[in-house]
């Protein structure tokens, strides 16, 4: 058996004191008060879901900038994902949809939450590092899926929870057709009229007997995502 080296054993327990850092000084100030997703932003240390070059920022509160394929993705803050699971009560019962799934980090918080996760993802590049994290972490029985974000997981559904991980204002009938009666979608919706494209506020949706309401959670700063943005209209004189 190999031997654990000091170097090793001093960077896992920094990866813990870091994690128990973010949960405390940022997660927990943010309202954030489900135990267990507190426990399990305890368990899963945030750098083995990014790249080399980003690890070091791993427990930053602020977004950190994908140098996907072709994609624009950024990653949203931990107390902002952290809130936004918080706000739709994720349970052992439930099926959930990742939806940008990016590199893994949130598909794996949920894995420690639901009964089934599937991630899904758009960019190739993106898809394959997400399934790679996801298997060297141990967590090969989350789903993963290569596909249009806009469309869903079509063939895993229906589904108790579906999270969308940017700002959205168009493009949301698939998704809502996946959803269970009294299924959650978690998205963030941009304030009319922000000039900076960056102003929002987190959204839960909710199906009931075929129609779907909302309540806002709370506001926050979140990136598109190009899926569900608008077309633009162009009006000939």
């Amino acid at each position: 058996m190999q031997a654990t080296s000091v170097e090793e054993i001093d960077t896992v327990e920094q990866s813990s004191l870091n994690r128990r850092t973010m949960v405390d000084c940022q997660v927990r100030t943010f309202d954030v008060t489900d135990q267990a997703l507190l426990a399990r932003m305890l368990d899963v240390p945030r750098e083995h879901f990014l790249p080399p070059e980003l690890a070091p920022l791993a427990y930053s509160d602020n977004g950190l900038q994908l140098n996907a394929g072709g994609e624009r993705r950024t990653l949203l803050p931990p107390l902002i994902l952290a809130r936004l699971i918080q706000g739709v009560h994720v349970t052992p019962a439930d099926r959930v949809l990742d939806v940008g799934a990016a590199t893994g980090y949130s598909s794996a918080l949920l894995a420690g939450l639901a009964g089934t996760v599937v991630a899904l993802e758009s960019d190739p590049a993106l898809s394959k590092a997400l399934r790679s994290n996801l298997d060297s972490a141990g967590l090969t029985k989350v789903q993963t899926v290569l596909g249009p974000l806009e469309g869903g997981a079509p063939n895993e559904a229906p589904f108790d929870v579906i999270f969308v991980h940017g700002a959205v204002e168009a493009n949301l009938d698939a998704l809502f057709a996946q959803l269970k009666n009294g299924g959650r979608l978690a998205a963030f919706v941009p304030l009319p009229g922000d000039l900076t494209g960056r102003a929002s506020k987190a959204v839960r949706y909710e199906k009931i007997d075929g129609a779907t309401g909302y309540r806002i959670l709370f506001d926050a700063s979140a990136p598109f995502l190009d899926a569900f943005r608008r077309t633009e209209q162009f009006t000939f004189f």
